[in-house]
């Protein structure tokens, strides 16, 4: 991991008290920091100079460049102590540092592994904050994979950002910042027409996903200053309800970020902010700014207090919905839904909520459960998509009550997480298209109606198995589609040798295996090609003689195809004709003409650049255990100018089972021979939905502790979570059909 910063550089001169060079008291001792001097900067989130001392000291080795002063600093470290003097290594122009560090496999375990979305994720959030700086996040081990960060709009960038797929009721986005008693505080509004509010606050750029006092004074001076100008304006009929803090967050996107100099955060990971006096500045800083935006704007001020109208309408019928249930006992703790077959143990920390798409796999699950721990709620059909709803409609759906009630928690303004009944709430639907769906809704729902449960992290998703397979006296049950490959290629290569005729080299039952594991991968990408219209052998058959590259881009010249195989080609064939000849790669120079002569540049829209590099790397594999993949099929290659390649009509390769020889012309044709062989004997069942199952099988596979694999639920990007919601649930089409396109490639097992 490598950071670079074109800052002013960590100070190279020696330390007064430490006799060292100040660099190397930064990186080795805890609390070197700059910031108990707030001349050098007023806020930080961190803990005064503990973070790069840190990393220095989880890592194997690390490595410092400074340039400061005219000069190259370097200085290298090993498990966090000095490991070489501080040196001048050359002469520099600009200023900045760089730190490259490796983390300790002692430490962390052999598995280290760090994620671009996580990383990214973050970025983007500093990036947000701190309008105009530039941050770059470039991934060398996938090619093509680099995110810039850059906003100048800062926060107002961040709430466009939140609302780019929802319909808006205000254009301009409503911002504010100003500075009181040292406490900085910027926060931008824009109101969209849906139902869910989305906001996010920030201290000392640090996401306070708890809150905190700088939220707690948002939301109570947003609730009071629009109460307020509806009674100054007299836009409250007597007969409105009261318009309440929830009401006027109604399809609110909103952003908080202050900056306070000596920030007090409640526990470690530093979720929620404690300092008192800032409740009382940003309440200040609300109340007056908003106030004034409100008179100035009558327009965007009455939208938002229409909404919130209706938002307590609707809210006041909701109130009226669970009341009217209450009395029929549908939502009162005493009386849990008759469908609902509950467990024993009391304690809810032990207990579990499968909710069970129908009544047949209910019935199963009932019967197979452990009734000691385990609750079973069976539902039927398919429940409203709360994206496009109210909670008052909501509550009119029974599914959606018989929910409610089972988990003890109460929704809306009741909501009470300390009373929910089950630990684990287990949503289990069938393995096909309408499972999906239905998962999705009953997502949907939790997320927007209740989202603490998410939060923490009490939703899971069971995985019931894909296959039973009974071979003899084995019998076991196959996760995924993979699983299910896997064990047929063991089973059909088992004492199979393959031999490549042309030269007779032999390959054993394992060299086999690891070939046509390759080719399962392989055939995942000629299936989702396929269905583009393409055919993947002539694809594949562009290869680069040389390089061994895919192509990515295809140029046509007086009317001839010629490809170009990285953006290196590219950017040199679209200079100017003054360039010609100044091209690294020849095969640019080949295909360079004028440009009047050039009919189009594009991308290949048949295939991504992700995929033509994994594409390769599976390629490569397979013709580094022997075969050549031209051998992938005989159907014939395409050459460049797309002239057919003749067919061959000898055999290639020939398996030895036993005493038994059999000839093959293309490996293709030993995939499937290797599968059916691993099929002989076997009695596959296909499992669709989970009332296939019985009881026993139920049990065994997907609801027994000991055995089960559960996924759990977890909020990770709470930004890309909303902005997922809203594109695959809510209301506008365009934005669902975008993503729709891009991701169908993907899509390598259809079953509808």
């Amino acid at each position: 991991m490598t950071v670079v910063d074109d800052g002013r550089g960590i100070p190279v001169d020696i330390h007064k008290t430490q006799k060292k060079p100040a660099v190397e008291v930064v990186l080795t001792t805890l609390h070197a920091g700059g910031k108990f001097d707030h001349r050098v900067y007023k806020v930080a989130g961190g803990l005064h100079g503990v973070g790069v001392s840190v990393v220095n000291a989880l890592s194997e080795w690390l490595e410092v460049e400074v340039r400061r002063d005219g000069k190259i600093h370097r200085q290298d470290y090993e498990k966090g102590r000095a490991a070489s003097k501080l040196k001048v290594i050359g002469t520099a122009k600009n200023t900045g540092t760089r730190v490259t560090f490796k983390a300790d496999k002692e430490i962390f375990g052999a598995n280290i592994s760090y994620s671009f979305d996580t990383l990214s994720n973050r970025l983007r959030e500093l990036a947000f904050l701190n309008k105009n700086v530039r941050i770059t996040l470039k991934d060398e081990r996938a090619k093509d994979r680099e995110a810039e960060f850059k906003f100048s709009g800062g926060i107002i960038s961040f709430v466009e950002y939140l609302n780019k797929n929802k319909n808006v009721l205000h254009k301009k986005v409503i911002y504010f910042a100003s500075e009181k008693d040292n406490i900085q505080a910027e926060i931008a509004i824009q109101y969209n027409d849906g139902y869910a509010e989305s906001i996010f606050s920030f201290a000392n750029n640090i996401n306070t996903v708890e809150g905190g006092t700088h939220l707690t004074g948002f939301k109570s001076a947003l609730t009071r200053t629009l109460n307020q100008y509806c009674k100054n304006k007299n836009l409250l009929k007597d007969s409105d309800v009261g318009i309440s803090g929830d009401d006027v967050r109604e399809g609110m996107s909103a952003v908080i970020s202050v900056k306070v100099p000596n920030p007090q955060f409640e526990g470690q990971t530093k979720t929620k902010l404690g300092n008192s006096e800032v409740e009382g500045v940003v309440e200040s800083i609300v109340n007056e700014a908003l106030g004034t935006f409100l008179e100035e704007n009558p327009p965007i001020a009455n939208k938002i207090i229409e909404k919130a109208v209706l938002a307590a309408r609707a809210r006041d019928a909701a109130r009226k919905a669970r009341e009217l249930t209450r009395r029929k006992g549908a939502l009162d703790g005493a009386a849990l839904p008759g469908k609902l077959a509950d467990c024993q143990e009391t304690d809810p920390a032990l207990c579990e909520l499968y909710l069970v798409e129908g009544d047949s796999a209910g019935g199963s699950a009932k019967q197979g459960r452990d009734r000691r721990f385990q609750a079973i709620l069976p539902l039927k059909g398919k429940i409203l998509n709360v994206e496009k709803a109210r909670l008052d409609k909501a509550l009119a759906n029974e599914e959606i009550r018989t929910i409610i009630t089972a988990s003890g928690t109460g929704i809306g303004e009741e909501f009470d997480i300390s009373k929910l009944r089950y630990n684990k709430i287990i949503i289990m639907t069938d393995a096909d298209v309408d499972g999906s769906h239905i998962r999705t809704l009953l997502l949907t729902f939790l997320y927007r109606q209740m989202p603490a449960l998410i939060e923490k992290e009490h939703v899971h998703i069971a995985q019931p198995p894909l296959y039973k397979i009974k071979r003899g006296k084995r019998e076991e049950y196959i996760q995924t589609e993979s699983d299910f490959n896997n064990l047929l290629l063991e089973l059909g290569s088992e004492g199979m040798d393959l031999v490549r005729l042309k030269d007779k080299h032999q390959y054993t039952d394992k060299q086999l295996k690891s070939i046509l594991d390759a080719l399962v991968e392989l055939q995942c990408f000629a299936v989702a090609i396929e269905r583009r219209g393409v055919n993947f052998v002539k694809y594949i058959g562009f290869r680069h003689k040389k390089t061994k590259k895919l192509p990515l881009y295809m140029v046509k010249v007086d009317y001839e195809n010629h490809f170009l195989y990285n953006e290196d080609e590219l950017a040199d064939h679209i200079k100017g004709p003054e360039e010609k000849g100044k091209s690294k790669s020849k095969n640019a120079q080949n295909v360079k003409q004028e440009e009047s002569q050039v009919a189009e540049i594009k991308p290949l829209d048949y295939i991504e650049f992700y995929e033509a590099r994994e594409i390769e790397k599976i390629i490569d594999r397979v013709e580094k255990l022997g075969p050549d993949i031209e051998d992938y099929d005989d159907e014939g290659v395409e050459d460049k100018k797309g002239a057919a390649k003749k067919e061959s009509k000898k055999p290639k390769y020939m398996i030895k089972i036993d005493k038994e020889h059999k000839n093959f012309y293309n490996l293709k044709e030993i995939l499937k021979f290797v599968m059916d062989v691993g099929k002989e004997g076997m009695t596959i069942q296909r499992y669709k939905g989970l009332g296939e199952m019985n009881p026993e099988q139920l049990w065994e596979t997907t609801m027994d502790p000991e055995k089960r694999t559960l996924l759990r639920v977890t909020l990770e990007d709470a930004v890309e979570a909303d902005a997922m919601f809203t594109v695959l649930m809510g209301e506008a089409v365009g934005p669902r059909r975008e993503f729709i396109e891009k991701h169908a490639h993907e899509v390598k097992v259809l079953d509808i």
